[in-house]
């Protein structure tokens, strides 16, 4: 295994792992950024000759793929294992393997990671997405001013294969997620890999053997009720809200509008008398601004929390899109108003990057976070599908909504934004640092109403949860509390 291999510190390694599994996100993130290139290029405008309706379809396909796949990728998982999904995933066609790699991979780092740095980590799925948009605009923008003929569109859409044949060949170097191995019986290999993760791969380490007995404890009580029913969803407290959370957080970051401006930024700008390559150029510009507040994101979640940045991105979000409405309203494309022009612009800017840095990253963060590990894949499946299908349906609307409404079709997300920020306000608890294996319990005894309130009264940590395992079964060592907490936090 790469830790063994380099000898990597165990904070180190989780993170190389998450890095590494978040390539699938580099995918995604680099289709979604091309296609606003492919669709507006005339070489393909040309050759295809599209109606409003077709260029929607090119747009939206993809993620009706991908709603496939996430839905596929719930069975594969917890049969085959988080690993052999993320491969299968790397070797699929693009549609459905994104599917697949943008339900699983969240899953997997956040079985693998420590509590601490689980906001990190997870917001690389975020962060990577990023990474592929600011590959895939900089690509279309050379490929559009360099060349006037079908490689203008040929070649990024060629270049996907690349992060997944990157996926599918060292998909091997890194382990199975321990809560898998132990759900599955191998209990001996899932208890090497957590300290293969978290201590050095010291089995002896007390702290792994607590977190081991905690998981075992938990998959046991879970198989006492193996399957969750369809019912149970909706009869259960605990899986209803986690399951109502997920999908409300995919359909909200949704309804936020990102999928209107990544596929359509083309379109948008021509509404105010932008064209040609600036576009482009002023799209990549926007994909390095969205890098930059998912790099923030990553470094403040784990400290902030999840809700005060959820619902504060929301706002935001809200009032970027009041003042670009009104620019668009005020200065259509004929009045050649260059001063509207920048501040449309600078506007689309800020919404990215306040999108980035909040429901973006943290509509994969949560949804893998909440579950346990009896209805964590099928949870997280069912909340990518929802996103898959909202994505789909705001691919199809956004050509037909912009040509027949203009400007007002936009005020859509104005009302989106403020209503999402005034219903995570109201029902999202705060999950900063609870260990997953906690998750039920929190959403069992947490009020419905959240408001002010940000945490349960009974939120506890990971170390105090340890910290109580250890000693009430007698796992201390010559060692000490103190330097236990060091090796695995």
């Amino acid at each position: 295994m790469l830790k063994e291999e380099m000898g990597f510190p165990p904070k180190v390694y989780q993170f190389l792992v998450g890095t590494f599994a978040a390539l699938g996100s580099l995918l995604y993130g680099y289709d979604l950024t091309i296609v606003a290139e492919v669709v507006s290029s005339g070489s393909f405008l040309s050759y295809f000759n599209p109606t409003t309706t077709e260029i929607g379809l090119v747009a939206s396909l993809l993620t009706a793929g991908a709603f496939v796949g996430a839905g596929l990728a719930y069975p594969c998982s917890d049969y085959f294992g988080r690993r052999a999904t993320i491969l299968a995933g790397g070797r699929f066609i693009a549609g459905v393997s994104i599917g697949v790699l943008t339900m699983i991979v969240p899953i997997y780092q956040a079985e693998l990671v420590h509590p601490n740095i689980r906001g990190l980590v997870t917001g690389l799925q975020q962060f990577m997405l990023g990474i592929g948009g600011v590959c895939g605009s900089w690509i279309s923008y050379g490929t559009y001013v360099s060349f006037a003929d079908n490689r203008q569109w040929r070649i990024p859409l060629g270049i996907q294969i690349i992060p997944a044949a990157l996926l599918s060949g060292l998909i091997f170097l890194f382990p199975e997620s321990p809560r898998w191995l132990i759900s599955q019986g191998q209990l001996e290999k899932g208890l090497k890999t957590l300290a293969r993760l978290h201590a050095n791969g010291d089995t002896s380490d007390p702290w792994i053997l607590a977190e081991y007995e905690q998981i075992k404890a938990q998959v046991a009580a879970e198989k006492e009720h193996s399957q969750v029913k369809i019912y149970e969803w909706i009869t259960n407290k605990s899986n209803f809200r986690r399951l109502l959370l997920a999908s409300a957080m995919q359909a909200a970051t949704q309804m936020t509008g990102i999928s209107a401006i990544q596929y359509y930024s083309v379109t948008i700008f021509k509404q105010i008398g932008i064209d040609g390559t600036d576009t482009l150029r002023y799209q990549a510009i926007n994909s390095i601004i969205g890098l930059l507040g998912e790099f923030v994101l990553m470094m403040v979640v784990d400290k902030i929390g999840r809700r005060k940045i959820v619902v504060g991105g929301n706002l935001a979000m809200c009032l970027t899109y009041v003042i670009s409405t009104i620019l668009l309203a005020q200065f259509p494309p004929e009045t050649n108003n260059t001063g509207a022009h920048w501040g449309f612009i600078i506007m689309t800017w800020m919404y990215n990057f306040c999108f980035s840095s909040s429901m973006g990253p943290l509509s994969w963060m949560i949804p893998a976070e909440i579950f346990d590990t009896a209805t964590r894949a099928k949870g997280v499946a069912i909340g990518c599908m929802v996103s898959f299908a909202f994505n789909t349906m705001i691919g199809q609307v956004t050509p037909i909504g912009m040509a027949n409404s203009g400007w007002r079709f936009y005020i859509l997300f104005v009302v989106c934004n403020f209503a999402n920020a005034i219903f995570f306000w109201a029902m999202l608890p705060e999950t900063k640092q609870l260990p997953l294996e906690e998750m039920k319990k929190l959403f069992t005894e947490s009020p419905w109403f959240i408001g002010n309130s940000t945490k349960s009264k009974n939120q506890v940590t990971e170390t105090s949860i340890l910290a109580e395992r250890i000693k009430n079964e007698g796992l201390e060592d010559k060692r000490g509390m103190t330097e236990q907490m060091e090796v695995t936090a």
